[in-house]
């Protein structure tokens, strides 16, 4: 599962019932709650992967007792949490982040690109709040972003999970749009279908 919480404690706890009730395995999350710069609200028989030296914007969150996951530490920090996944012999890497709107969008590519060059054929799998808008990610406008993250994805032969639908990923007050994505490189193509 994939999800924003914008750092609100009722959607964590939320997050929480309908993890229980859908026995989702893995979470990650974009924007969690956090007090005093740790992230909350997230059951303690759950292992959480953040950045706990500051107020992390990103966090892996491992249900599942039978998966194995391991923190990529050198990739991992407040905006991104990296981790190696291995489920009955099966390998993949799984990254959750969050691009700042007000940094260049190429400084969390690049974040991006050093994961996949890591993977060295293990596939990726990642889920992000892009801050970036395009028509091609299901959005009904494309900005700078959007172009720079579009001609990234084409670059790396990557492909989005997400489908058009008539309801927006994002709601609030400034309007709705279509920027959390779930991207995934070619070794994860069978795995998906």
């Amino acid at each position: 599962m994939q999800i924003n919480l914008q750092h609100s404690k009722a959607a964590t706890a939320n997050l929480m019932q309908i993890t229980v009730e859908e026995s989702t395995d893995i979470i990650c999350i974009q924007e969690p709650y956090t007090i005093k710069n740790k992230v909350v609200g997230i059951s303690s028989k759950f292992r959480t992967f953040t950045n706990a030296r500051t107020r992390s914007r990103a966090a892996i969150v491992v249900t599942n007792k039978h998966i194995d996951a391991l923190l990529f530490k050198q990739f991992s920090d407040a905006d991104a949490v990296v981790a190696e996944i291995t489920l009955d012999g099966v390998k993949l890497i799984l990254a959750s982040m969050y691009f700042d709107i007000d940094r260049q969008i190429e400084v969390d590519l690049s974040k991006f690109e050093a994961v996949l060059q890591h993977a060295n054929g293990v596939g990726v799998l990642l889920a992000i709040d892009s801050n970036a808008r395009s028509a091609s990610l299901h959005d009904s406008t494309t900005n700078a972003r959007g172009t720079t993250l579009d001609e990234y994805l084409m670059s790396k032969q990557l492909y989005i999970l997400n489908e058009e639908s008539l309801n927006t990923i994002f709601r609030n007050g400034c309007g709705v749009s279509n920027i959390d994505l779930t991207i995934i490189t070619n070794q994860l193509i069978r795995m998906v279908a």
